[in-house]
């Protein structure tokens, strides 16, 4: 008599990147763009390039103010170094409550529940109260309440 076992093996080939950022080169950032200097997403507010000299390449000075933070930070390096830009992700979320500083909120997308601090302009946060939609951006794993929608 033969023993015929069949031995079925199954790999799981499901594999799950969490990119937050995306390499460019200095020289090709605009203002208005983002970047991330220190850990810290920023916006670019100025923009500087020089022309090549004699012995290197040309330089690209950027000033940049941290969405977060909102301090002002300066990078000068070469036009052809890379950098890392911000992956932002734009959704829209509803107030379930507010507490002190932060501010409880329900993603419409896939209904998770997550805390941002309140934000700072005046007349968003005069806004805001329990049932409202906002925009929310997600940047490196932050969140940020961007806007109420109507």
């Amino acid at each position: 008599m033969r023993n015929n076992n069949i031995i079925k093996i199954t790999f799981n080939t499901s594999l799950v990147i969490n990119v937050s950022t995306r390499p460019e080169e200095a020289g090709k950032l605009r203002q208005k763009s983002f970047l991330v200097i220190d850990g810290e997403p920023c916006r670019v507010v100025e923009i500087e390039k020089s022309k090549p000299g004699k012995h290197g390449s040309a330089k690209v000075r950027i000033v940049a103010i941290g969405l977060f933070d909102n301090v002002k930070r300066t990078l000068v390096l070469p036009a052809d170094a890379r950098v890392d830009v911000p992956i932002v992700k734009k959704f829209t979320a509803q107030v379930t409550s507010i507490t002190g500083d932060t501010v409880q909120l329900m993603s419409l997308d896939d209904y998770s529940i997550f805390e941002v601090l309140q934000p700072e302009d005046e007349e968003i946060r005069s806004r805001l109260e329990p049932g409202v939609e906002v925009e929310v951006w997600e940047i490196v794993g932050r969140h940020k309440i961007t806007r109420i929608r109507s």
